[in-house]
């Protein structure tokens, strides 16, 4: 192993902890649609989801390259800018994690890492090409290529399934979704994993324990999988219980469609090297699936406060880590006084949360999100023409298409939609 000082030390296993809250805060990425719709039963839709993220760290090191080589140069940078990177990611996943929003645990990486470095050696030391290309263009283009096709396969899904009956149709469905939630954890290991590899690896170099343009060790690889997947294995569930189904109800049918749509896309960025938010992605591919059922309600009050938390990832990240790095300036006392307030914060934010606990025996219990929101524009005009349910669906599913269509625009707004469950 390479030779390792304290404060690196200190560094590596800080990135690993960000690994750790990265693996609870996206846990809802992969599962949270299996989950609400009963196609795995919570526990066990967790461990999966755990199992497959540590495989998925093995299968590239692509992302790890575009952290470690390509985002900041990385002469002049030194352990302390990594320190503070990790100490603005860290806080900004345990914030929206307290709070139940799916934000991205990617883009909060880089936004810390950005913030510590300028504040360490100017904006020269970020390479902006490489933060618009492989950064900021994925960030905007991932929902929204996700969202389009997660909602043609959920129109496709109807159509195709038009000449089953319904209890073959859903259980059909729903062991797809099983296979298709797999495929989602074993892109999350791969792109995810690796951004710490890439943080680690970059913290080695900065230093002098491997030169510059190495790539990551065996060792970062396996530390940086088992992190990963041990957050993921105790479940985020305030953010499951927000992507199951507080964003909108899903069928199986769309929660394969989503599922399906949201792992090509990030296999596909992680193959390029794209620095991919797995949670835009996913909740793009989400409402889309939400949107082309007939009757689905895709609930904007919660997806327009998803919005904003992912417009305030990296400057907040950035910001928090820009001023962790001046005080770190003064020595090794403003390294220990970072230290201290970081995990007194970390269990500041654990205590708040006892207050409400949600863990695997009430995720799919209605949430702060309103259940009865009503279709707004979009979603009626959306919902007006897409495909309606297979022939034979229940009738509360029936009732809830009905309510949703144009004429109920002025429908009782006291009555709510169907659950998931009764497909």
């Amino acid at each position: 192993m390479e030779h390792i000082t304290l404060l690196l030390g200190i560094v590596i296993i800080t990135a690993l902890v960000f690994d750790f809250t990265n693996g609870f805060h996206d846990t809802a990425n992969a599962m949270a649609t299996t989950i609400s719709t009963g196609a795995l039963k919570p526990k066990t839709a967790v461990a999966m989801s755990a199992v497959l993220n540590l495989v998925g760290a093995f299968m590239s090191v692509e992302v790890a390259k575009t952290i470690s080589k390509g985002l900041v140069n990385e002469e002049g940078i030194q352990p302390e800018v990594i320190f503070a990177a990790l100490v603005g990611a860290i806080l900004w996943n345990l914030v929206t994690w307290l709070v139940g929003l799916p934000s991205s645990s990617s883009h909060a990486l880089m936004g810390g890492l950005i913030g510590a470095a300028v504040a360490s050696a100017g904006l020269g030391a970020v390479n902006g090409d490489v933060v618009v290309t492989k950064v900021l263009i994925p960030a905007v283009a991932a929902p929204i290529v996700a969202g389009v096709a997660s909602m043609l396969a959920a129109r496709l899904t109807y159509k195709l399934g038009g000449k089953v009956g319904e209890k073959t149709a859903t259980k059909g469905y729903r062991a797809g979704q099983i296979a298709s939630a797999g495929l989602v954890s074993l892109a999350h290991g791969t792109n995810d994993a690796q951004k710490t590899m890439g943080i680690i690896t970059l913290a080695l170099v900065a230093g002098g324990a491997l030169a510059p343009g190495s790539n990551p060790p065996v060792w970062v690889i396996v530390s940086a999988g088992l992190a990963i997947a041990l957050g993921t294995s105790i479940g985020g569930w305030r953010i499951i219980r927000t992507m199951g189904s507080g964003l909108t109800d899903l069928q199986p049918q769309q929660g394969f469609a989503a599922q399906t749509s949201a792992a090509s896309v990030i296999l596909a960025s992680s193959s390029l090297g794209f620095s991919l938010s797995t949670t835009h992605a996913c909740s793009g591919a989400v409402m889309g699936a939400g949107l082309g059922r007939k009757g689905g309600v895709v609930r904007w009050s919660t997806a327009t406060r998803m919005f904003i938390a992912w417009g305030l990832t990296l400057p907040a990240a950035a910001l928090v880590a820009s001023g962790a790095e001046l005080v770190m300036r003064t020595g090794d006392i403003g390294v220990a006084a970072v230290a201290v307030f970081l995990v007194a914060s970390c269990v500041a934010i654990w205590v708040i949360s006892r207050r409400q606990v949600v863990d695997h025996t009430n995720v799919n219990e209605a949430g702060t999100a309103s259940a009865d929101e009503q279709p707004g524009v979009v979603t009626t005009a959306i919902a007006a023409v897409a495909v309606p349910p297979t022939a034979g669906t229940t009738a509360a599913v029936t009732d809830e298409d009905l309510k949703a269509t144009i004429p109920a625009a002025t429908a009782n707004p006291s009555t709510p939609a169907a659950p998931a469950a009764a497909v």
